[in-house]
């Protein structure tokens, strides 16, 4: 396979399921994507140079996106009537996180608008990247501040939802039975097919939207019943964690100490704002807190959509409000940044 580097490989699987494997017997919560997560930035950050092949990385997306499919049931759509003021004060809270952030960004730490915006931007890293490279943005300040953000988020949101309310009970749905290995086997393969297609055809977080449809359809029709065994379910969070810390190959140790405070200052006020935001809709419409804000936090929808699944929430919410996201970054970026740029 050309471009395969079986030394950058090994180093990512080793570190991923080594520090997956402690924060499981340590019983932290969000186990294995925390500890590979963390793990794996670790050797990021020593240069060991940890890398995931497309097609491994593909496979443990695939295992995530099944699982939340199998969060469907027949009774979605009276479900779906309570998420629209949901999925609106999401975008609320987008806009404000962009909008206060890029002016911290921008103040504080001088950053010129489009690095700020795109800095800013929650989730769609790839998205984000490409747009700051056509518009002359600091890549590297956009990179550090979005890595950043998603190693926060992950390592600290779980063990703080867990101090706020007991998520594993109350918050989720009762606990499926297992699906049998050959339908395991057909949702996996025609999920990934379905989600090469979406790649190709540049469809947004292609691998989890291919999940939510084929696994989706397969539960609400009553095809399928059941998620799958514990240790695949272990292998998909464990390369989920290892393809977010594999994020920091590549940024040395003096990027990190130059933008950390950027990062953490941005974070910490994205993450507030997110959860006000949470808060409201959970009040309002008798949500769990904890679900809402996983839902509102702003990081990648693989990475959250896995911490929905470790945390017991509904994951076809989480995962619709994060597909959400996506599609409305790709809506509103350009023509707030032009907005924005016309103002100055």
């Amino acid at each position: 396979m050309a471009g395969f580097d079986w030394r950058r490989t090994a180093i990512a699987l080793l570190a991923g399921f080594a520090g997956a494997s402690i924060a499981h017997i340590l019983e932290l919560p969000a186990a294995a994507l925390l500890g590979s997560t963390f793990a794996v930035t670790l050797a990021s950050m020593a240069r060991l140079q940890p890398a995931l092949p497309a097609p491994l990385r593909d496979i443990g997306l695939c295992v995530i996106a099944v699982t939340l499919g199998s969060g469907v049931t027949p009774d979605i759509w009276s479900e779906l009537a309570h998420w629209p003021l949901s999925i609106a004060m999401l975008a609320l809270t987008m806009l404000m996180v962009m909008l206060i952030c890029g002016f911290l960004l921008k103040r504080l730490f001088r950053a010129d608008l489009p690095t700020a915006m795109m800095a800013t931007a929650p989730g769609a890293l790839s998205y984000a990247l490409a747009l700051a490279n056509d518009r002359d943005a600091d890549l590297r300040f956009v990179t550090v501040l979005q890595s950043l953000r998603l190693f926060l988020i992950t390592m600290l949101l779980p063990p703080v939802i867990g101090y706020a309310e007991n998520a594993g009970e109350g918050g989720g749905r009762a606990p499926l039975e297992h699906l049998t290995y050959p339908a395991a086997a057909v949702l996996l393969v025609l999920t990934f097919g379905l989600g090469q297609l979406f790649t190709r055809l540049r469809v947004p977080a292609p691998i989890i939207m291919a999940g939510l449809l084929v696994s989706g359809f397969a539960h609400g029709a009553g095809l399928v019943s059941g998620r799958f065994a514990d240790p695949l379910t272990f292998f998909g969070f464990a390369v989920t964690g290892t393809m977010i810390g594999a994020r920091f190959a590549g940024i040395t140790l003096a990027e990190v100490k130059r933008l950390g405070l950027a990062g953490v200052v941005s974070t910490s006020v994205a993450v507030a704002i997110a959860m006000a935001g949470a808060w409201l809709v959970s009040f309002t419409l008798g949500l769990p807190f904890g679900q809402v804000w996983v839902s509102f936090a702003p990081g990648g929808v693989e990475g959250m959509s896995s911490m929905a699944l470790a945390l017991g929430y509904d994951p076809v919410y989480v995962a619709t409000h994060h597909v959400f996201r996506i599609l409305f970054l790709i809506a509103i970026l350009p023509v707030l940044l032009g907005l924005l740029a016309a103002k100055r």
